[in-house]
Parts: C-alpha cells; sequence; structure tokens
C-alpha cells in the first residue's frame, strides 16, 4: 500500500497514509471533529502580511551543481547531505492538529525546499537546521499543489549549508541511492539505503482513506529505499548529489518489498526558480492566499439543507446541534440546526473567531448567494470564486442568515494558510 510521507499528529494521534495510492502526506486528520473543509481559513503568517520578499530565480541553484561526485559510498553521501537538511514542524491550529516533515536547505540564506503537502493548512511553520540544532520560524514564498513542491524561508538566518545538487536527468535504473528523512517525525533525520528501480513512474495521491479528491504525479523516481512518513521532503541522493524529493512511500510488510517515489530534483528546481521569481501561474500560487475565515463541506450541490444533510452523514449520523458564534478550531464544530431559509448557495458551518467573516457578522447556518455581484451556486462555487483574488483585497458578500435576513458587506481579505 502506498501511503504519504510525512508524520501528522491530531485528536487521536496516528499515522497518516492507507490504501492503494499515495496520500498527501500532511492532510488533515479530523479525529472526532467534523468532517469539513476549511476555507480560507484565518491567521498571522508573520510578519510580511502575505508573505516574504522574493528572492528572485537565481537564489534556487540549477541543477548539477554538486561540487563532484560524492565518493566513498551511503556514508559518504549521508556525510555530505545530512548538514544541508531541516526538520520541519508545523501547527494546524484551525484542524486541531501538528505536523512533521523533512526540507533541504537550497540557498545559505534559508531558502528550503519541500512537498507541498509538508505544510498545506499550517498555521504557523518552524525549522529546525540539522547541522547547527538551531529552530527557526519560516514563512512560506510559494508552492505548486499540482505538483507537491514548495518553497519555504527560515526567517533571520545566513550562513547555512545547502544540500549537494545532483541532476535527475543522469539517473539510471539501478543507480545505489540513499532517503534521508525525519522518519515517524520523531525529529531526528535517518538514512535507508537503496537502488532506483525505475523511473518516469506515474502514481495516484489522495488523502488518508482516499477520502479528498486525488491528484496524479507523473515522471516519478521509483526506488526500494524505505521511504516512510516524516521523509516527505527529504532528499533521495546518489553519489552525485541529490537527484529526488522523497514523496511518497508503502507500508511494507513481510509479503511487500519496500516502494518509494521522488520527484525529480530537477523538476522541484524548476518549480522553485518560478516560485523565487515571483511567477504566479494556474498551479503556482506565491505566498499566502487570501482568507475569509469559515467552514463549508465540499461539494457542488446548491441546496444548503442537502449540504447540511451531507456534513451529517460524514459526520456519523450526529454532531448536529445549536451554533456558537465563532470557532477556534474543528474540534467542536456542529452543524448547525438552523439553516438560512433559501434554495441555493454555500452553507457557513462554522466561522473562525476574529476572522473577517466573523467580524461581519457571518455565523454557522448563514448561506453566501453571492460574491461581488456574482451568485454563488454550491460550496465548490465559492470556492472557486474565492480563489481569484489576494490577501489585501476587499470583496463583497452577500448572504441570508438563518432567520432569512439577505445582508450584503465588504471583507478585507488577508493571509491564510497554504492549501
Amino acid at each position: 500500500m502506498l501511503e504519504d510521507t510525512g508524520y501528522r499528529y491530531g485528536p487521536s494521534p496516528r499515522r497518516r497514509g492507507s490504501g492503494n495510492v499515495l496520500t498527501h502526506t500532511l492532510m488533515a486528520i479530523l479525529g472526532a471533529a467534523l468532517a469539513v473543509g476549511l476555507l480560507l481559513a484565518f491567521y498571522n503568517p508573520g510578519s510580511g502580511g502575505s508573505g516574504v520578499a522574493l528572492p528572485g530565480s537565481g537564489a534556487v541553484p540549477a541543477p548539477g551543481s554538486a561540487s563532484g561526485p560524492l565518493t566513498g559510498g551511503e556514508q559518504a553521501i549521508v556525510t555530505k547531505v545530512k548538514p544541508g537538511l531541516v526538520i520541519i514542524n508545523t501547527a494546524l491550529q484551525y484542524n486541531s492538529e501538528a505536523a512533521a516533515g523533512t526540507g533541504m536547505v537550497v540557498n545559505a540564506a534559508g531558502l528550503v525546499l519541500t512537498n507541498n503537502h509538508v505544510i498545506e493548512g499550517s498555521t504557523s511553520i518552524t525549522g529546525t537546521v540539522v547541522s547547527t540544532g538551531k529552530t527557526y520560524p519560516a514563512t512560506v514564498v510559494g508552492y505548486d499543489k499540482t505538483g507537491d513542491i514548495a518553497l519555504i524561508q527560515l526567517r533571520n538566518v545566513s550562513g547555512l549549508t545547502t544540500v549537494p545538487i545532483g541532476n535527475s536527468s543522469s539517473v539510471k535504473t539501478g543507480d545505489a541511492v540513499v532517503a534521508m528523512g525525519n522518519a515517524e517525525g520523531q525529529g531526528a533525520i535517518t538514512t535507508k539505503p537503496g537502488h532506483v528501480t525505475a523511473l518516469n513512474q506515474s502514481i495516484t495521491a489522495s488523502d488518508e482513506g482516499g477520502s479528498t479528491a486525488s491528484e496524479t504525479l507523473a515522471g516519478m523516481i521509483q526506488t526500494n529505499a524505505d521511504i516512510v512518513p516524516g521523509d516527505s521532503g527529504g532528499p533521495l541522493a546518489s553519489p552525485a548529489g541529490v537527484i529526488g524529493m522523497d514523496t511518497a512511500g508503502n507500508d511494507a510488510n513481510d509479503q511487500e518489498a519496500s516502494t518509494g517515489f521522488a520527484i525529480p530534483i530537477n523538476t522541484a528546481l524548476s518549480v522553485a526558480r518560478q516560485i523565487a521569481g515571483g511567477q504566479a501561474s494556474s498551479t503556482v500560487t506565491i505566498g499566502y492566499p487570501p482568507f475569509v475565515g469559515i467552514f463549508i463541506g465540499p461539494g457542488s450541490s446548491s441546496s444548503p439543507r442537502a449540504q447540511a444533510q451531507q456534513q451529517e452523514e460524514d459526520n456519523g449520523g450526529g454532531s448536529s446541534g445549536s451554533t456558537a458564534q465563532c470557532y477556534t478550531s474543528n474540534s467542536d464544530l456542529t452543524v448547525p440546526s438552523a439553516i438560512a431559509p433559501v434554495s441555493s448557495g454555500a452553507l457557513i458551518v462554522g466561522t473562525i473567531c476574529g476572522s473577517p467573516a466573523a467580524a461581519a457578522g457571518l455565523t454557522g447556518g448563514a448561506v453566501i448567494t453571492a460574491v461581488n455581484g456574482q451568485p454563488v451556486g454550491s460550496p465548490d462555487d465559492l470556492s472557486s470564486m474565492l480563489s481569484r483574488f489576494h490577501p489585501g483585497q476587499v470583496i463583497s458578500v452577500t448572504w441570508v442568515s438563518p432567520s432569512g435576513q439577505r445582508t450584503t458587506s465588504s471583507l478585507h481579505l488577508t493571509a491564510g494558510p497554504p492549501q
């Protein structure tokens, strides 16, 4: 079974990932909490508002920049690569979780390459530099959700050791490799030797149990090195340097050999250069996404009552009742018992305390019917509409309260967790 290769701690701490597909390493484990999506939730990503000053594409190294072959076998590879690694820990306040993964220093000023799923949904990020043991807060420079690649910036650092970069275009089946990472989120780097077993592989990625939408990652390097949860974002290295970024692995047993997958380093660096240069696209987000501060359910149903019914079913048929004015996480979120008397729109299950939505007076049970005058037909419609905006912009939102009152207010978007 292929599984995600990060580690997450939630209401019921457990290892992430199961099923026959690669899973997104650090997406939400909700435990007993209501299974709803957090839409562009509110938090402060640190100083700098929606992101950090862009370092420029030249701050990211080109493939093959390692000084030369790392002779001496596995230990020589580890000795050269390990000092450039970072243990990443994130908090996901609104999901009542914490998570752990790995990153690679690609610039001495603190640029760190990792998987998008390592930082997805995080309300705070820290990176512990392996070579010094020092921990720094980090901000998101940008990310590619579809390619599972992210670039973060450790704050107030300089002179860090970088990982030696190889060239994935030169990798061949049978090449000896070493996978490294923060295995099982234990806060230490472990190493697993192996070989490249296949190239240009396509795999399907989804959350644990396949409960959320899946995605396909193409061009992957396959290895028999034992890549496990927590390794995500770590290096797959050969004597030529880092040739891939650990992303997925199976839960091997006595009947099943270890199988891991890594994003080719050339691919990861190409996206990182695009991010560092501020080149946003349909897949690449620069900095942080906008925030509204509401919990909604996923789906294309236009009926708010059908949305509520689906949420109750997803939550095992319970947790429906009175709705709090606002929430600090989804741990005590309930499906609202009173719902706005409208036939279509996006049902708000709850709002985040202190968010623009809460400040405007939106509560659970209200239904958003329009954004900037454009009708909202479903939760999916609302998510798509809001994704087009940026922190700092002001939008007009029309909603109907559970009592039937229709209101239009201006909401000032700020920065939310990376999606």
